[in-house]
This record gives C-alpha cells, sequence and structure tokens, in this order.
C-alpha cells in the first residue's frame, strides 16, 4: 500500500509542496498526494492587491488546479474542509452547492496517512463593529475581484460627475501600503481609457495605521522611506489612529473623529481560519495550529505550515507568516515526507530570513536584503528593489511549473503587453 499524502490549501506553501511530492513521489508510485482547496484556481495571494485595482489579469496569471495536478501527477479535490476525523485519518469536505441551489458534490471523505495543513490566513477584523458589514477584504481572488468591479464602478462614477474619489484602507502593513500605491497608478491609467476627467488630483486614498508607524513589522527606515513616497503620491497616511467602527460612509476613530471614503478596505492584522480552532489540535488566539520544530502538531500524522501555523522561532516570537516562510516550510516539508517514507527520523525547521520588499507600484520599490552578502543587511530602493520584488514572484513560479515554463510564461506576458490594455478594464 502506498502512503496517502494529503495537503489542504494550495496557497504560497501547499502548492509547491504537492508539486514537489507530485514530481518526486507521486509519478514513481511511491505516494499518493492529493491537494485539497475550496477553490479551482491559484493566484499567489502577495500579488491580490493588482488583481484588486486591474493591473494583473487574475483569468490568466491564475493557475488552475486540475490542469496543474495532471502536469504534475498529484490529486485534486474541491471542497472545503468542515472537519477532521483523526481516529480514521479521515478530512472531511463539505457539500459543493451550485448556483441554483442544486447540489453538485456531497459531503465527502478523504482518507490520509499523512496530513498537512497550509491553509493560509485571513483578514482580522479584531470584531471591530461595522467592519464585516461595510468593508472589503483581500483574502481571496473572489475578494480581489469583488474590490477590481467595485473599484471599476466608482471610478465611472467620479468621472461622469466629475467629483471626487476616495479610498480608506485601515492597515499599514505591506498589503495596505502596496494597495494604496496600486490604486494611485490605476488612476493614472484609467484616465488614458476613456475617464478623461478622472484625475489624481481628485483621488484621496487613507492609510490608517494603529501603530506609531506604518510598515511596523520591517526596519523603521524602510518604514520612512515608504510613508515618504506614498505622501509624494499624495496618499494621506494616518497613524497612531485606532479605528473603533466602520458605516456605509467611512471609519470611526478612537477619538470620534471621521475618516469618510466611498471604498473602505480592512487589511489589519491576521488570523488563521476559524476551522483550525475545532480540530482538537493545540490551536493559538488566532488559530494558528502549534507546531513543533518538525512543524508537527498535537497529532504526529498531522503537520501545518505557513501563515496557519505557530512555529517558534525564538522564546516568544514565532516565525513571521510571510510567503517565503510557506514556501521555505514547504520545501522543508517535502523533504522530511520523504525521509519518513524511508523510514528516516524528521529534521528540524530551520527559517532564514532573506529580507522584505515592499512593492509602491511603478513608482518604486524598497526593502531590505539579509544574510546574503557577507551575513550583513542592506537597505535597497528604486529600480534595484523592484527587480527585486518580481524575481520573488518568478521564483514562486519556478517552483510549481519550472523554470522552461516560468520564462515561457515570461515572454508570453510582454506578448500580452503588446496585445492587451495596461490595466484590466472589466
Amino acid at each position: 500500500m502506498v502512503a496517502k499524502i494529503v495537503v489542504v490549501g494550495g496557497g504560497a506553501g501547499g502548492l509547491p509542496l504537492v508539486t514537489k511530492l507530485g514530481r518526486s513521489l507521486g509519478k514513481p508510485g511511491k505516494a499518493e498526494i492529493t491537494l485539497v482547496d475550496s477553490g479551482a484556481s491559484h493566484i499567489w495571494k502577495p500579488r491580490f492587491h493588482e488583481v484588486a485595482t486591474g493591473a494583473i489579469d487574475s483569468d490568466l496569471d491564475a493557475v488552475d488546479y486540475r490542469a496543474h495536478a495532471y502536469q504534475n501527477h498529484y490529486h485534486f479535490a474541491m471542497g472545503r474542509v468542515i472537519g477532521l476525523d483523526r481516529e480514521h485519518k479521515e478530512l472531511i469536505l463539505d457539500e459543493i452547492v451550485g448556483p441554483s441551489g442544486r447540489e453538485v458534490l456531497p459531503e465527502r471523505r478523504i482518507s490520509y496517512d499523512y496530513l498537512v495543513i497550509a491553509v493560509g490566513s485571513l483578514g482580522n477584523d479584531f470584531n471591530t463593529l461595522g467592519v464585516r458589514e461595510h468593508c472589503l477584504f483581500l483574502d481571496t481572488r473572489v475578494q480581489a475581484d469583488r474590490f477590481h468591479e467595485r473599484f471599476l464602478n466608482h471610478c465611472m462614477t467620479a468621472n461622469f460627475n466629475n467629483s471626487a474619489l476616495s479610498i480608506a484602507i485601515v492597515g499599514g502593513g505591506a498589503t495596505g501600503v502596496e494597495l494604496a500605491a496600486e490604486i494611485h497608478h490605476a488612476v493614472a491609467l484609467l484616465k488614458l481609457y476613456g475617464h478623461e476627467q478622472l484625475d489624481r488630483s481628485r483621488l484621496q486614498v487613507h492609510v490608517i495605521e494603529a501603530g506609531p508607524r506604518i510598515l511596523p513589522a520591517l526596519k523603521e527606515e524602510i518604514a520612512t522611506a515608504a510613508q515618504t513616497e506614498l505622501e509624494k503620491m499624495g496618499v494621506k497616511v494616518h497613524t497612531n489612529t485606532k479605528v473603533k467602527a466602520a458605516d456605509a460612509s467611512g471609519f470611526v476613530t478612537s477619538d470620534d473623529s471621521r475618516i469618510d471614503a466611498d471604498i473602505l478596505v480592512w487589511a489589519a492584522g491576521i488570523k488563521a481560519p476559524d476551522i483550525l480552532s475545532t480540530l482538537e489540535l493545540d490551536a493559538n488566539r488566532i488559530n494558528q495550529l502549534v507546531v513543533n520544530e518538525q512543524l508537527q502538531t498535537a497529532d504526529p500524522a498531522v503537520f501545518a505550515i505557513g501563515d496557519c501555523c505557530a512555529c517558534e522561532l525564538s522564546p516568544g516570537k514565532n516565525i513571521p507568516p510571510r510567503a517565503q516562510s510557506a514556501q521555505q516550510m514547504a520545501m522543508h516539508m517535502a523533504a522530511n515526507l520523504k525521509r519518513t517514507l524511508a523510514g528516516q527520523p524528521l529534521q528540524a525547521f530551520k527559517y532564514r530570513d532573506h529580507g522584505s520588499l515592499v512593492s509602491l507600484s511603478k513608482y518604486s520599490a524598497l526593502g531590505n536584503l539579509m544574510g546574503g552578502v557577507r551575513g550583513g543587511n542592506f537597505f535597497i530602493e528604486g529600480w534595484l528593489a523592484r527587480m527585486m520584488y518580481i524575481s520573488l514572484y518568478r521564483l514562486h513560479q519556478a517552483a510549481i511549473y519550472g523554470w522552461t515554463r516560468t520564462l515561457m510564461l515570461l515572454l508570453a506576458g510582454r506578448f500580452n503587453r503588446l496585445l492587451r490594455p495596461r490595466l484590466k478594464l472589466h
């Protein structure tokens, strides 16, 4: 009997993991690999802000799980996890219901010998009044597409009425900062595509951060440089500003002042999906599964990687929830599963911080690189930082496609620039 390895979540960690396992274990028949995801396709989450503004076309950049599974020797099962039967080693998936309300697939069970949970994270609204009802999130492709539709509609209205457009983003982390810059770039491009009355001077973007500075997870010099660039664009940055409520017209801050806007976005904080807290495995206050240094949960047959796991980096500090963390864990997990099947002991995961980069659309990029050159920590910005930022996505593509297909995709993208508008307009 070949071992059954099931991976839940086809994101920055899960998809490279099943790709690696499919090629090394699935193809020679050493294991049966299955990917489970609630969606049908993958887009690299760090690019959701570009999907939201139309900077990239989600239809062209998406990875179809079924096609990718066929090409890389694993199976794909669509469905949302609703439970885990650890005694019988079965994952329970909810029924799938079509738009008409008719059942497409019933509730199902998928058996496993080893289970890897890689479901990522969601925005944490901290139970703030009105946020769920009135704010947009950027946790999924569906949500990014929803922002794109609303953004285009508001732009059309502003152009027709020759009026202003305001967008307020709560959260001064990478998502909020990058989205603010992309919005400005998108509005500049829309002026070229029939929105003659829409001008960046009529655009007001607010970035609202509860802490003393934006990009709190990065070095202060990066945060300062990013804020300077945003303010040059016209973005209004509000630091030390806590939001206590949201309504249809904007946000209410802790001092009862208001920041009104046409579109409200919540990009503050993360938590793992609520389902993880119901699996009878150790989980922290934000639903992350607590894992040991081998990335094992309290159940030795169940592992967790990426944003949905809490793995201690140092006393009182966990490995940061970043795409690079998920990718490193994925490669380590693949090697450890191979060791397990060969009867060898698991090895501890060691996180290597390669630095952080933030993209400010076409205007700039900045960040720091660590460890690679003489063990130092180097601040970079401008063209070099932009190229490094783009290379991260190419490395992700290489992990799931291989370098040959990645180069072909790069060339295809160049040709598409000649044939398609510079912004998705629908």
